[in-house]
């Protein structure tokens, strides 16, 4: 028997994170022999300040392209400016090697743009509030 304390927390240090994510990704290369995670930011960001304005966040392991954020504001909305990061997170990823990339959005947020641009749904999950999904896509690179 562990005499381990354990603790629920929401305030996670960067110390859990190197902890948590360390082991986990020394237990992967352990398994695989293959250790390709590298983050991936595709920023939009003002030209005269350069404030960030928006853009893409995610990573890349194992092969697959993860798109975990993707933001632009209400005024950036509507020119194309979405599908440009979007491709150029994309076109990322297969230099990086990426065959299949994934995502999820929310049911109100921009499940029809991804689809727009060759994603696919391939699982839904209800959530809160009624009537929300959570939306998972993939895409082959």
């Amino acid at each position: 028997m562990s005499t381990s304390n354990i603790v629920v927390t929401e305030l996670v240090s960067e110390q859990v994170l190197r902890v948590i994510g360390g082991g986990l990704d020394s237990f992967n290369d352990e398994v695989t022999g293959y250790a390709d995670r590298r983050p991936l930011a595709v920023i939009v960001k003002d030209p005269e300040s350069g404030d960030v304005l928006g853009g893409a966040t995610g990573r890349t392991s194992l092969g697959l392209l993860f798109l975990d954020l993707f933001y632009l504001p209400t005024s950036l909305r509507g020119e194309g400016l979405g599908r440009r990061v979007l491709e150029m997170f994309e076109n990322e990823g297969r230099k990086r090697g990426c065959r299949a990339a994934v995502l999820y959005t929310i049911s109100f947020q921009a499940p029809g743009f991804y689809q727009r641009h060759g994603w696919r749904v391939f699982g839904e999950i209800a959530c809160e509030p009624a009537g929300t999904r959570r939306v998972f896509m993939t895409k082959a690179l």
